[in-house]
């Protein structure tokens, strides 16, 4: 396969300023960063304080924290309810002036890529939508500018009527047992729209209950905790009764500390150089650089 970079692309990566996301993100900052990509980390001032003293960073990767309202982040005890509107609130406001200063000094963001739990950030990343240099991407359609689409589009346009009718035209559908739609187009005009439609996928954690289902009965990898009490609470005993069944040394613990072996080693196979997982952000890397890909078949 020959590949040939047309513009080396830079990323915003925003997080939760959480450790649970704020690790993985970092892990996934550095692959984008060996693949070629440019890449801004950004999580909150406090947060940033925090990683700053910990470790070295591969060249590509740089930091730029946002103000997330609070001065020390947040603490337990705190009113998480408060702290996430002042996220929204303050956050949005200081990733956007991040996005516009850099574009101002002539190194635009490719693309923003943020964890789930702040999906304003995306609002942030439109907020120059009258600028001419900025572009939507559209799947099956070339970059278009703001120039490119119809103004009632454009949420500050004074016409922007057409955004809610079409909204309402969908709930409808939604309504009927079996809705019908006549559309004047034609398979052949529109199958780069269609191919390009993807499947949909869970979001956030409420995929948890189906991979406890695979990790348990298909990958068997493990075994599923039994589910809490209504406080949300689960026993040490049960807990105890799990690690034994994994970890001793009975022949069900065995069987699945051997299929955990078998899929780390194809994980890790996948994730090498050549391997699926890596082809897959690779090519995901061209895509955001305008990569022009020659396929050896």
């Amino acid at each position: 396969m020959v590949v040939v970079i047309g513009v080396q692309p830079r990323i915003l990566l925003v997080t939760l300023p959480a450790q649970g996301h704020i690790n993985p993100a970092l892990q996934f900052a550095k692959r984008l960063v060996a693949i070629g990509a440019l890449v801004t980390f950004s999580t909150s001032m406090g947060a940033e304080r925090r990683m700053s003293k910990t470790g070295t960073y591969p060249e590509g990767l740089s930091f730029a924290a946002f103000d997330d309202g609070s001065e020390h982040g947040f603490s337990p005890g705190d009113d998480m309810s408060h702290y996430f509107t002042e996220l929204r609130r303050v956050g949005s406001k200081s990733l956007a002036e991040l996005i516009a200063a850099s574009s101002k000094n002539g190194r635009p963001f490719t693309c923003v890529v943020y964890s789930n739990l702040i999906p304003w950030v995306a609002k942030g990343g439109t907020e120059n939508i009258n600028d001419p240099t900025f572009s939507l991407k559209l799947p099956g359609l070339p970059p278009l500018g703001s120039h490119d689409l119809p103004s009632f589009l454009n949420p500050r346009n004074n016409h922007d009527f057409a955004i809610p009718i079409n909204r309402e035209h969908i709930e409808v559908l939604d309504e009927e047992t079996n809705p019908r739609v006549l559309v004047n187009t034609f398979d052949a005009l529109e199958c780069e729209a269609l191919n390009s439609i993807g499947k949909f996928k869970l979001v956030g954690w409420t995929d948890q209950l189906t991979n406890a289902k695979m990790v348990e009965a298909v990958w068997k990898t493990g075994v599923r905790v039994p589910s809490p009490s209504r406080e949300g609470i689960v026993e040490g005993d049960e807990i105890q009764k799990c690690l034994e069944v994994v970890m001793g040394g009975g022949e069900l613990g065995q069987e699945m500390r051997n299929n955990a072996r078998k899929w780390k080693h194809l994980a890790r196979q996948s994730s090498r150089e050549g391997g699926s997982s890596y082809n897959n952000l690779k090519a995901f890397v061209d895509e955001m650089a305008g990569a022009v890909t020659q396929l050896e078949i």
